[in-house]
C-alpha cells in the first residue's frame, strides 16, 4: 500500500474505495505490554483501523522536559503487526476526558485565554512540540510503507472557537513537519460548530452518538463532496466521582452503528477499548448546557462501557457490534482473542508501614515559597497532585468564618493541627467560626482540569484567597506535592516510615495532633503466585476515603468513596511473581490498615444511563 487519498465519493487506497472501519484506543491509557492484545481485539471485532489521541501534558509535563515521545511510534509500530491502520489526533487540544485537555499546565498557566487562538507566543510553543512529536508519525504514514492514513488538525474546534487564522495555520505547521497524508477536522453536527471548526480544504467529519442521517445531513450542507465518517461515534459515556455510572443499552448501540453504515458512512467507535486514566491525568468537566456551571470530576477508569471493557474483556456490545460489522468486512473475521485472566483471590496486602502527610511531604515536597496571596498549582508547578497553604490568623480576635474564595478543588482544613473540616468550591466557609490567633493549614488537592468548554485552563489551587470574615489572610506559605515526585527510583525510600497507628481505620491523627481521620502514606506487600499468566487485577480499599494507589511504584489512580468506581485496575504486567509491594496515599481519613486484590470488577451491567447526543 502506498496510498491514501480522500475523493469527491470517499477515501481510496491505491485507487480502490475503502470504508475506514475505525475504533479509539489510546496508546496512554493501556500498558504497553498488552497493546497487541487490545488491537487483536479490535480486529476480531471487525475493524480496520485504530484511532488514538496525543497527549502533549504526558509528554512535556514542564517545559523543555520531553518524555518518551517514542510511545507513539511504538504504539503504531503495534498497530502495523496487527494489520490495523492508524489515525493520529495530535491536538495540540484533545479534549480526551484527559487533564487539561492534554495541554500543559505551563501552557495554560501563562497563556490562559490565549491558548487556542493565533496569538504568536502560544503558536510558538506548540511549533516547537509538534516538530519534536511529529517525526514518530511521519516516519509511520503509510505511503513510507507505515499504517498512518489520516491526522487531524487540532480538536472539535468548533465547539470552542472561531479563529479560522489559528485553524489554518495548524494546519499548515502539520504539512511543515511532513504530514502528507490527508488532514481532517472533527466537530459536532451543528452548524456553528462546523463553521467554527472546518477548514477549507480539509476532510470535516461529524461527532455523535446517533441520529446518524441528521447529522450527516447537517454535514453535506458544509461538505457537499467527499466522504462521509463519523469520527467519534460514541458507543457508551465516562463516569464522574459521585455521580451514577452511565450505561448504554447494547442492542440499541449497536443499532445506532448499523445506521451510521447503512448511510455509507466510515466510522470511528468511541471508544472500542477505553482503559484506565492512570497516576491521576483524569480531567474534568462543568455541568450545565453550556459546561460552565457545577465542577464534575472524572473518575479513573476510562472503561466508557466499551465493547472492549477495561480489563480486555468481550462485552454483549462487543459481540453483536461484530455481527453488524462482519457484513462490511473483506473475508472472514479473525478470532476472538482469549479473554485475560484474572488473579486468583482474594489476596490481602497488609499495611504495615505509615507516615503522616507532613511527613512525606518534608520528604518528598518541594520548597516552600511565601508570598501575600495564595499561588495557584500552575503558579508553583503542580500539575497532579497537592499543595498546604499555610496561613496565620492574627489575634486576639473573636471568631469568625473562615473560608476559601475561588478554591479549585477540594481542601481539607487544620486549625492549631485539630482537623476543622472539609471546603469546596460549592461549600461555605468551616462549619465552627476560628477565633484568633490560630494556625490554618489547608491542605488541597486537584480533582482533575476541565478538559472541554469555556473553562479549559482554569487554574488549581486557592485562586482568591483565605478568609476571615471579610478580611483576606495575607503572608500564605505553600508547598507542593506532586504526584510524579513518586515516581522517581527509590524516592519513597526518603520517607520515614514508622508502624501503623493502633487507631488506624477508626479515626487518628492527621497532619496535627488532631483525631479525625488518619492520613498519609502507607506501604504494604503482598505475595501472587503465577504471575506471568495473570491479565490483571481488581484493588479495593473498604472504608477508605479519597487519595492514591501505587502497585510496585506504578500509580494505578485516584480512589474516592463517593464512587460510583470502586475497584482500581491493576494491569497483570505491573504484578510480579512472589513478593509485590503497595503504597496509599490518603488524603482524608484510612479505613483499616489493608487493601484486598481480586479478580477485577464484573463487565459493567445494569440499568442504562443517558448518552449524550
Amino acid at each position: 500500500m502506498t496510498d491514501f487519498t480522500v475523493g469527491d465519493d470517499g477515501f481510496r487506497s491505491d485507487g480502490r474505495p475503502v470504508r475506514l472501519l475505525s475504533g479509539a484506543l489510546h496508546y496512554f491509557r493501556v500498558h504497553e505490554e498488552q497493546w497487541g492484545h487490545r488491537l487483536a481485539m479490535l480486529a476480531a471485532m471487525g475493524l480496520n483501523c485504530v484511532e488514538t489521541y496525543v497527549p502533549w501534558n504526558l509528554h512535556e509535563p514542564r517545559e523543555g522536559e520531553v518524555r518518551d515521545v517514542g510511545a507513539l511510534g511504538r504504539f503504531l509500530d503495534a498497530v502495523e503487526r496487527a494489520g490495523l491502520w492508524a489515525i493520529v489526533r495530535p491536538g495540540p487540544y484533545i479534549c480526551a476526558e484527559w487533564e487539561n485537555g492534554g495541554l500543559p499546565v505551563w501552557v495554560t498557566g501563562r497563556f490562559g485565554r490565549r491558548v487556542r487562538t493565533r496569538d504568536a507566543e502560544y503558536r510558538a510553543v506548540v511549533e516547537r512540540w509538534f516538530r519534536q512529536l511529529l517525526p514518530q508519525v511521519v516516519a509511520r504514514q503509510v505511503a513510507r510503507g507505515g499504517p498512518v492514513i489520516l491526522v487531524q488538525a487540532e480538536n472539535e474546534y468548533g465547539s470552542f472557537g472561531s479563529d479560522a487564522v489559528y485553524l489554518e495555520w495548524l494546519a499548515g505547521l502539520l504539512r511543515e513537519c511532513g504530514v502528507t497524508v490527508p488532514l481532517f477536522t472533527s466537530d459536532g453536527p451543528e452548524d456553528h460548530m462546523l463553521t467554527g471548526g472546518s477548514v477549507p480544504g480539509l476532510l470535516a467529519t461529524a461527532n455523535f452518538g446517533s441520529g446518524a442521517r441528521e447529522g450527516f445531513a447537517v454535514l453535506r450542507r458544509h461538505q457537499p463532496k467527499g466522504p462521509l465518517m463519523c469520527m467519534e461515534f460514541w458507543c457508551g459515556w465516562f463516569d464522574h466521582w459521585g455521580a451514577e455510572p452511565v450505561l448504554r443499552d447494547a442492542e440499541e448501540a449497536a443499532g445506532a452503528l448499523r445506521e451510521i453504515l447503512e448511510c455509507g458512512a466510515s466510522v470511528n467507535v468511541y471508544m472500542a477499548h477505553g482503559g484506565t486514566n492512570f497516576a491521576g491525568w483524569a480531567g474534568a468537566n462543568r455541568g450545565g448546557p453550556l459546561q460552565d456551571g457545577e465542577f464534575q470530576p472524572t473518575v479513573t477508569s476510562y472503561d466508557y462501557d466499551a465493547p472492549v471493557d477495561e480489563y480486555g474483556r468481550a462485552t454483549e456490545k462487543f459481540h453483536l457490534f461484530r455481527k453488524v460489522l462482519e457484513g462490511y468486512a473483506q473475508g472472514p473475521l479473525p478470532d476472538v482473542p482469549p479473554e485475560p485472566r484474572g488473579l486468583a483471590g482474594p489476596v490481602r496486602a497488609e499495611l504495615t508501614g505509615w507516615a503522616g502527610l507532613g511527613d512525606v511531604l518534608e520528604a518528598l515536597g518541594d520548597p516552600e515559597t511565601e508570598s501575600g496571596v495564595p499561588p495557584t498549582f500552575e503558579e508553583l508547578g503542580v500539575d497532579r497532585g497537592l499543595v498546604r497553604y499555610r496561613v496565620a490568623v492574627p489575634g486576639p480576635r473573636q471568631a469568625y468564618p473562615l473560608g476559601a474564595s475561588g478554591l479549585r478543588d477540594r481542601a481539607v482544613v487544620y486549625v492549631d493541627g485539630v482537623r476543622a473540616g472539609v471546603l469546596t468550591e460549592e461549600s461555605g466557609p468551616l462549619p465552627e467560626p476560628v477565633a484568633g490567633p490560630a494556625e490554618v493549614e489547608l491542605w488541597v488537592e486537584s480533582l482533575g482540569r476541565v478538559n472541554y468548554g469555556p473553562r479549559l485552563g482554569e487554574p488549581k489551587g486557592i485562586t482568591g484567597g483565605v478568609l476571615h470574615e471579610r478580611q483576606y489572610l495575607h503572608g500564605v506559605r505553600a508547598r507542593g506535592l506532586r504526584l510524579d515526585a513518586f515516581e522517581a527510583p527509590g524516592a519513597v525510600e526518603a520517607v520515614p516510615f514508622g508502624p501503623v497507628p493502633e487507631s488506624a481505620g477508626a479515626g487518628a491523627a492527621g497532619p496535627g495532633p488532631g483525631d479525625a481521620g488518619l492520613t498519609g502514606l502507607f506501604r504494604g506487600a503482598f505475595t501472587v503466585e503465577g504471575a506471568a499468566g495473570i491479565g490483571h487485577a481488581g484493588l479495593e480499599l473498604p472504608g477508605w476515603t479519597r487519595g492514591f494507589v501505587w502497585v510496585n511504584g506504578f500509580c494505578l489512580g485516584r480512589y474516592w468513596s463517593a464512587g460510583p468506581q470502586r475497584i482500581l485496575y491493576v494491569p497483570g504486567p505491573v504484578l510480579r511473581e512472589g513478593a509485590n509491594e503497595v503504597w496509599v496515599l490518603e488524603l482524608e481519613g484510612a479505613g483499616e490498615p489493608w487493601v484486598e486484590l481480586g479478580p477485577g470488577a464484573p463487565v459493567r451491567a445494569g440499568t442504562p444511563g443517558v448518552v449524550q447526543p
